[in-house]
């Protein structure tokens, strides 16, 4: 019970354990956040970086595309279209870039297994967002993947990856040659 004064206000000795009660929650606060996990964030200027850098690897090659980054939780972090591309590249781009992040693998790599094993074809069909066609590529930085790179509107899914691959390279992250989540199918 709080006791008052006569012009209504809390004690002095009350206003004290008041303090020390929401110190001692914030403390046990901060204590309690120590111990929660961190994850590896893609800062945006890296995610322009990368984007700008597959965009251009497709404009050398006469490709007309737009690059999309998706950060890890598969949300648009950044998205280019290039001069003249279809407007379908703005989705298929961002939807690559989500399936990479989403899956954690070369969406090239996705649509080859799917063909070797029928009965994984139902990932095709786990979201809206999913799509499953080669050019997008996780993000991995420091071991953690952190976002996707997808490109979309080169003709053939395998140059749209290579420009999804220049826009790793200019991470320094070398193209894998394995999925990002090793000795998984």
């Amino acid at each position: 019970m709080n006791k008052t004064n006569k012009s209504g206000r809390l004690s002095g000795l009350n206003l004290c354990l008041m303090g020390a009660t929401v110190l001692g929650v914030t403390v046990g606060g901060l204590a309690e956040a120590e111990r929660l996990p961190r994850e590896a964030v893609l800062p945006l200027a890296l995610a322009q970086q990368a984007a700008a850098a597959g965009l251009a690897k497709c404009e050398e090659g006469g490709y007309k595309v737009s690059v999309a980054i998706a950060d890890r939780g598969g949300n648009l972090k950044v998205l280019l279209r290039g001069d003249g591309a279809g407007p379908h590249t703005t989705d298929s781009s961002f939807r690559k870039a989500y399936t990479a992040a989403s899956l954690r693998r070369s969406t090239l790599h996705l649509a080859e297994l799917i063909t070797k094993v029928p009965s994984i074809q139902a990932l095709r069909d786990m979201n809206e967002k999913i799509l499953i066609l080669g050019g997008g590529l996780p993000i991995e930085l420091e071991g953690e993947v952190v976002g996707g790179i997808g490109v979309g509107g080169a003709p053939g899914g395998h140059l749209d990856e290579t420009c999804a691959a220049a826009g790793l390279a200019s991470l320094g992250i070398p193209q894998a040659t394995k999925p990002a989540n090793k000795g998984q199918d």
